[in-house]
């Protein structure tokens, strides 16, 4: 829950604290928060063993598809997308495809074009693209 909190933001709690509460009550404040965050927390896992005893090893088969349902949560359209239909391979998004190294001369196919004549008319033959096949 608060995990996301770094010291930055505990300082101007603090600073905001002392501003609102004064340096009297502050000290007493802070210890009447920890207790009762620690409370709780002990109420919660608590409740955690007490439901782990109760249901036994259904337990476990319901943290199974919830685990599942956790890591769905954070998950992107562009992660689903790479996850589901191509794999994991992410380099249709990043653009990684396989290229020539900068300064390597790129073969060019260079072939005689002659016309085919045909009864009606003269038809030049089909391009034909080497790295296409």
């Amino acid at each position: 829950m608060f995990a996301n909190v770094g010291w930055g933001e505990i300082l101007v709690l603090m600073v905001v604290g002392l501003v609102v509460l004064g340096p009297e009550r502050l000290p007493g404040a802070i210890r009447w928060t920890t207790s009762a965050l620690r409370q709780a927390r002990d109420y919660l896992s608590g409740m955690t063993t007490q439901l782990r005893e109760d249901m036994g090893p259904e337990f476990d088969d319901l943290r199974e598809p919830l685990s599942e349902l956790n890591k769905l949560r954070g998950m992107t359209p562009r992660a689903a997308l790479t996850r589901h239909l191509l794999d994991g391979d992410d380099s249709l998004f990043t653009g990684n495809f396989e290229r020539p190294p900068v300064g390597a001369p790129e073969k060019i196919a260079t072939q005689p074009v002659t016309p085919v004549k045909t009864e009606q008319t003269v038809a030049w033959p089909a391009p034909f693209d080497t790295d296409a096949t």
